[in-house]
C-alpha cells in the first residue's frame, strides 16, 4: 500500500533510539525526509546516517523539546534543508518513576517537561508551516499508561494529558486539513524497558495479560504511526490508536 510519504518531511522527536528511532526508520523506508531529532547529538546523527546509508534522506538535531529556542531552531532547520514541515512525532519523553510520597518536584517537572510541555512547544512552532500548506499530521506518543499505572503519577499524567492536547489539536486545526492522533503503546522491548531491574518479571507478567501473547516491537508502533501519518488516515484525526496487543 502506497502510504504517500514520499517527499513529505517529518520531525521525530526522541529519535535517538527504541520506539523513535524505529519510527524514523519507518519514514525513511516511505521515502520521506526525516528529521531525526534527539537531546543527543551522537544518537541522532547515529540514526540519520542509517538511514542516508540505507538510501533515505535524513538529518540528525540535538534539540531539548522543553527549551523554545531549541525547539525553533530545530524547526528552522528542517525547514531550510527540506523546505517545510509536514509531520510532526511527539515522541521525546522519559520516566522518573515513584510512589506519589515518595516523588521529588524535580523528578514531577521533568517528566512533565519533556513529555507535555515539549509536544506543546513543538507543535507550536511547526503549525504555521502546516497551515501556510494546508497538510499536515501531528502525533503524539501517549501510552496504554494514561489509564494510570501505581509508581508513574507524573509519566501516567502526560500520557493521559497528551490525549486532552490531541484532541484539542483536531478541533482547532482540522479546518485546515491538518490531522492530529495519538498513539498509546503497551509493553515494548526497547532498551530502555529492557534496562528495567525487573525487566524479566515486567515481560512475563505483561505476556500472561496480554491476548497476543507476546510483546510489542517498536516496529510494530511505527507501523501504526506511518499509518497515521499517510494520506490513506486523511479522515482520522482526534482518536487515540492502541498498540497494546488488547492489552487494557
Amino acid at each position: 500500500m502506497d502510504l504517500g510519504l514520499s517527499g513529505k518531511t517529518a520531525i521525530v522527536t526522541g529519535a535517538g533510539s527504541g520506539i523513535g528511532a524505529a519510527i524514523a526508520r519507518r519514514f525513511g523506508q516511505e521515502g520521506a525526509h526525516v528529521v531525526v531529532s534527539d537531546i543527543n547529538q551522537e544518537s541522532a546523527a547515529a540514526v540519520a546516517r542509517e538511514i542516508t546509508d540505507a538510501g533515505g534522506s535524513a538529518l540528525g538535531v540535538a534539540a531539548d523539546v522543553t527549551d523554545e529556542a531549541a525547539v525553533s531552531a530545530m524547526v528552522e532547520q528542517a525547514v531550510a534543508t527540506f523546505g517545510t514541515v509536514h509531520i510532526l512525532i511527539n515522541n521525546a519523553g522519559l520516566a522518573r518513576d515513584g510512589r506519589i510520597t515518595k516523588m521529588s518536584e524535580s523528578d514531577w517537572d521533568l517528566v512533565v517537561d519533556t513529555g507535555l510541555k515539549g509536544a506543546f512547544l513543538c507543535t507550536r512552532a511547526v503549525l504555521p508551516h502546516m497551515t501556510d500548506q494546508k497538510w499536515g499530521r501531528i502525533i503524539s506518543m501517549s501510552s496504554r499508561a494514561h489509564n494510570g499505572n501505581p509508581g508513574q503519577a507524573n509519566y501516567s499524567a502526560v500520557k493521559a494529558g497528551l490525549i486532552g492536547f490531541t484532541k484539542a489539536m483536531a478541533l482547532e486545526n482540522g479546518r485546515n486539513f491538518i490531522t492530529a492522533n495519538a498513539v498509546a503503546p503497551g509493553m515494548i522491548d526497547t532498551p530502555f524497558v529492557r534496562s528495567h531491574p525487573a525487566y524479566e518479571k515486567i515481560r512475563d507478567n505483561a505476556i500472561k495479560a496480554t491476548p497476543i501473547p507476546r510483546v510489542g516491537e517498536a516496529e510494530d508502533v511505527a507501523d501504526a504511526v506511518a499509518f497515521l501519518a499517510s494520506e490513506r488516515a486523511s479522515y482520522i484525526t482526534g482518536d487515540v490508536l492502541h498498540v497494546t496487543g488488547g492489552r487494557y
